[in-house]
C-alpha cells in the first residue's frame, strides 16, 4: 500500500496497543515502525529485475520481522525508559506494527515475500488497489482524533477506524471472490480452458474489477466487471495473445525465470523492434502496464541475447481513469484504448 496508508495503519495499531499508557507517543512510534519496511527501495542492487523482485522481500518477511522486533524494542528502551518498564506491551506493539504492514501489502497485486528466505512464491491476494481512500480515511480519522485531543473518546475513535478499515478489507476479499467466480463461469461457458484467474480492483475503488485469466497456451483473457452490473450480466472477456514463444530462446535467462516466478504466471511477451519485452500483466490498464522489462534482444544472426533492463513504467492515463468512473455505473461505457479490440468471449446461451 501507499506510504500514507501504512503510516496511518501503524499509528492506529500503535495507539490501540499502547495508547492508554504512552498516549501520542505510541501512535508516533507506530507510524515510524510501519514505515521501516519500505526503506528497502533505497537499497541499490544494480539490476532492474533484481530491484523489482527484491522489494517486499527480506524487509517484509514475517520471520525476519519477528527476529528484528527485540532489537527494535531494545533501541526504543534506550530512548524512552518507560519502554523498559513495560517491555512486553512494547514488544507486542512493535511486532504488530511490522506484521500489519507486511500483511496489508500482501492484499495488493505487487507480491510480498512473507516467508523470505524460503523460496515460496510472493503472496499477492490482489483485493485492494495500492491507493484506496475508502480504506485509508477511517484510519486517518481515528489517528487525527488521537493527535488533536487524546483521551478515552479519541481512543474509541481510533479503534472504530481500525475496525472500519479491517471490515473494508474483508469486503474487498468477498467482492474479489464473487467477481473471479463470474469470470471463471464466463470463460468456461465460452469454451475456454483457464489455467489461473485473478480479479484485481481498478484504481482507487473496489467497485470496478479487472479480470485476468491465463490459458494453458499462454494467451490471456481480460475483461472488466462492475458490482453494479449485477449477476445477470456476465463480464465481457477478450482473448489476447500472450506472445510467450518469444521467450523460448531465453528460457535459461535468470531474469526471465525470476520474473516468471515473481508474477505468479501472469505475464506476456511482446516485441519492441528487436527487443523482447516481458510484461507483468497484474498491474495497469491495457496497454499501459506499470512494469515491463527488456529481457532480450534479437541479434542480426537471429539469436536472442539476454538482458535485464526496465522498459519504462506506465500507468493509467487521465482518459482511462475517467473511463473507470463511467464504467462503474455504466456497463456500456466505451473503453478508451485505441485500435480494434480482440474478439469477445461469448458465453453459450442457456436452453
Amino acid at each position: 500500500m501507499d506510504s500514507l496508508s501504512q503510516a496511518a495503519l501503524g499509528a492506529a495499531v500503535g495507539h490501540a496497543i499502547g495508547g492508554r499508557r504512552a498516549g501520542r507517543k505510541a501512535a508516533a512510534w507506530g507510524a515510524a515502525l510501519a514505515t521501516l519496511p519500505d526503506l528497502d527501495v533505497f537499497i541499490p542492487l544494480g539490476n532492474d529485475v533484481l530491484e523489482f523482485t527484491s522489494h517486499r522481500s527480506f524487509t517484509h518477511s514475517l520471520p525476519v520481522m519477528a527476529a528484528a522486533a527485540p532489537v527494535l524494542v531494545w533501541a526504543l528502551g534506550r530512548l524512552h525508559p518507560q519502554v523498559r518498564e513495560d517491555r512486553r506491551r512494547w514488544s507486542v506493539l512493535v511486532l504488530a506494527c511490522l506484521w500489519t504492514h507486511a500483511l496489508l501489502d500482501a492484499f495488493t497485486a505487487y507480491g510480498t515475500q512473507l516467508l523470505w528466505p524460503l523460496p515460496a512464491p510472493p503472496v499477492a491476494w490482489s483485493t485492494i488497489f495500492i491507493v484506496d481512500p475508502a480504506y485509508t480515511l477511517p484510519l486517518l480519522a481515528g489517528v487525527i482524533a488521537v493527535l488533536v485531543r487524546p483521551g478515552r473518546l479519541a481512543h474509541r475513535c481510533n479503534t472504530a477506524g481500525l475496525c472500519l478499515s479491517t471490515a473494508y478489507l474483508l469486503w474487498t476479499a468477498a467482492a474479489q471472490d464473487h467477481v473471479e467466480e463470474l469470470g471463471r463461469r464466463t470463460a468456461v461457458s465460452g469454451g475456454v480452458e483457464v489455467e489461473r484467474i485473478m480479479a484485481t480492483p481498478t484504481p482507487f475503488n473496489s467497485l470496478l474489477w479487472r479480470i485476468l485469466a491465463m490459458t494453458p497456451e499462454g494467451d490471456y483473457l481480460e475483461g472488466y466487471h462492475s458490482l453494479a452490473d449485477g449477476v445477470d450480466r456476465p463480464p465481457e472477456l477478450r482473448r489476447r495473445a500472450g506472445g510467450r514463444r518469444l521467450l523460448e530462446p531465453l528460457s535459461e535467462s535468470w531474469a526471465v525465470r525470476r520474473l516468471q516466478w515473481f508474477t505468479g504466471g501472469y505475464y506476456a511477451a511482446r516485441l519492441d523492434g528487436r527487443r523482447v519485452v516481458l510484461v507483468d500483466l497484474r498491474m495497469g490498464l491495457d496497454p499501459l502496464y506499470v512494469f515491463q522489462f527488456v529481457v532480450g534482444e534479437i541479434t542480426a544472426a537471429g539469436a536472442a541475447e539476454p538482458m535485464a533492463v526496465r522498459a519504462g513504467s506506465g500507468g493509467a492515463s487521465r482518459s482511462q481513469l475517467a473511463w473507470v468512473w463511467r464504467r462503474i455505473r455504466d456497463a456500456d461505457a466505451v473503453w478508451v484504448n485505441s485500435g480494434r479490440p480482440p474478439p469477445r468471449i461469448r458465453p453459450e446461451r442457456q436452453p
